[in-house]
């Protein structure tokens, strides 16, 4: 849904109307904003205060109004809107046509080789462990097997507080370029390693590279992508993400008849490093960084790449207006925890905590298990199913992103999964379900990815750039994705222990539970971003200066 800006005296809300382009006067004094559905094929504006403000809508002339009804306009058709200034002289305003730049499609798709990496260094190990244990020597040191596995969760962590401080200091597009050399260098070490050592370093500097990549891919993102658009665009890099780990999982199918693959699984990490640095040469930096650093003629040029030259007025002003100027420096880290910023803080990192608490990594981790419980021996079947369940699960989550609000789709992901997650404890323990414990199983663990894939998989890292104010977004993000793999850390840590001591019913009760708390947090708490300007959100949220 596009957006018809008008301009008036003494009204703070914005008209949304289907089908038309934003168009705003030079000389505005205020944003209207609002829109409500009503019945047919209209939209009904609602001022907060009386305006004064005349618009023709497809020859339709609008007086000084409280309400009014309009009919929607076809697609594509430009609208020529007339506004009063306060001192009573119209002000014609410039026919806007639709489009976005050339660059904003190759930049997004250049950033997503970072999320097709991330994907991919975490599923790579999972099949090939077995044959780096053989090669390295220690197939029968559990210990050592699981720090080549864990260690690059704990480079994340490191490299999640790292990328804001890039994405701060260099700006976007160079901190990809940056962020390129720990994982090229990460995956040549673990491609060659002769010894355990090399292989962890490797490891650790890939989770190193992942972590900062984790964090600055939804910030790109978020700060390049047009409103209308910003969740589609946002959802894509977890499409991406799934992508990655199922790109791993098909590199490794030449395993069985060909020990030592495993050295070419990580040398193919290469590549796609190699072309994010490349293109990020190409791609433009994000428009509100450069407006933020004080060099508005690189933003206004970024805009045009991006967004189109008939929007270069309006993202300008709608920069000036939000405080993201740079009369306000970046905010440091103990700025996070200011009155200003801390509650939008927390309600980032919660949201990340009930991501991972709801039992994702686990329910993967454990569906081997379950699938064999079903007859599924093969383990690479049992992936295959999930992977293609989350990859479908976000297709349908990224067609939909911009047309459903994103408390909405949050809300039904986390009580889709409260439902598969007592599903699959009742095909556990519920011995009247024992002759249909394996299909249940089975139709649960999918129905729970499915689930996580439509909603609180692609949704959490797309609303968490909307929310925050630009000069916390880095930090912030930093701060929220380092409680995402610390706790993906202990989840893969103490899973297994909590299983032994309860019993994996109880377990997936208490997954299930932890989703219902998610629901009721968000419902209090979550602000809706959909079709709303990140300047917009920073206005209304009080993060403003």
């Amino acid at each position: 849904m596009q957006s018809v800006v008008l301009t008036g005296s003494g009204c703070g809300s914005r008209l949304r109307l289907s089908g038309l382009s934003s168009s705003l006067p030079t000389d505005a004094h205020r944003i209207v904003r609002a829109a409500r559905p009503i019945k047919g094929s209209s939209k009904r504006l609602i001022c907060s205060k009386p305006a004064v403000f005349r618009a023709e809508h497809l020859g339709q002339r609008v007086g000084p109004m409280d309400s009014v009804s309009l009919p929607m306009a076809p697609k594509k058709r430009a609208l020529r809107i007339r506004s009063q200034a306060a001192d009573g002289d119209v002000v014609p305003a410039k026919e806007v046509s639709p489009g976005y730049g050339e660059a904003l499609y190759p930049a997004v798709a250049v950033a997503c080789l970072g999320s097709i990496l991330f994907g991919y260094h975490l599923g790579v190990v999972n099949g090939a462990l077995e044959y780096v244990s053989q090669d390295l020597g220690i197939a029968g040191n559990a210990a050592l097997q699981g720090w080549v596995v864990s260690i690059t969760l704990a480079g994340a962590t490191i490299g999640s507080f790292t990328g804001g401080v890039l994405a701060d200091k260099f700006g976007r597009t160079r901190s990809f370029q940056l962020d390129s050399v720990p994982l090229i260098v990460g995956a040549l070490l673990s491609a060659t390693a002769t010894g355990v050592k090399a292989m962890l370093v490797g490891r650790f500097l890939a989770g190193l590279g992942i972590g900062i990549t984790s964090a600055v891919i939804p910030l790109y993102i978020a700060e390049i992508a047009p409103t209308e658009i910003r969740g589609s665009l946002g959802s894509v890099n977890q499409l991406f993400i799934c992508v990655g780990i199922l790109l791993a999982l098909i590199a490794g199918l030449p395993l069985a008849n060909n020990p030592i693959w495993w050295r070419k699984m990580f040398t193919i990490a290469v590549l796609p490093a190699a072309l994010l640095v490349l293109g990020m040469g190409f791609s433009p930096e994000s428009p509100r960084w450069l407006y933020q650093q004080g060099r508005k003629s690189e933003a206004e040029v970024a805009v045009q790449r991006l967004w189109g030259k008939s929007r270069v007025e309006h993202a300008m002003v709608e920069l000036s207006d939000s405080g993201s100027s740079s009369s306000e420096e970046t905010a440091g880290w103990g700025e996070l925890l200011s009155k200003r910023y801390r509650n939008v803080v927390a309600i980032g990192a919660m949201l990340f905590l009930f991501q991972q608490f709801a039992g994702i990594n686990a329910v993967v981790y454990y569906s081997t298990s379950v699938f064999r419980q079903a007859g599924i021996k093969s383990d690479v079947a049992a992936s295959a199913l999930v992977s293609a369940a989350n990859v479908f699960g976000t297709i349908v989550a990224s067609s939909i992103m911009d047309k459903q609000p994103r408390k909405k789709l949050l809300t039904l992901s986390f009580l889709g999964m409260a439902a598969s997650m007592t599903v699959l404890s009742l095909s556990q323990s519920w011995s009247a379900l024992a002759p249909y414990a394996g299909p249940l199983a089975v139709g649960g663990t999918v129905a729970y990815i499915l689930c996580f894939a439509l909603g609180v998989g692609p949704v959490v890292g797309l609303v968490l750039p909307e929310i925050f104010a630009s000069r916390i977004r880095a930090k912030a993000l930093s701060v929220s994705f380092g409680v995402h793999w610390i706790t993906n850390f202990m989840i893969g840590l103490y899973f297994l222990t909590f299983v032994n001591k309860f019993g994996i019913s109880n377990v997936y009760l208490g997954f299930s539970a932890v989703c219902l708390l998610a629901v009721l947090y968000i419902s209090r708490n979550l602000v809706e971003t959909k079709g709303r300007s990140l300047e917009e959100i920073e206005r209304e949220s009080g993060q403003s200066a």
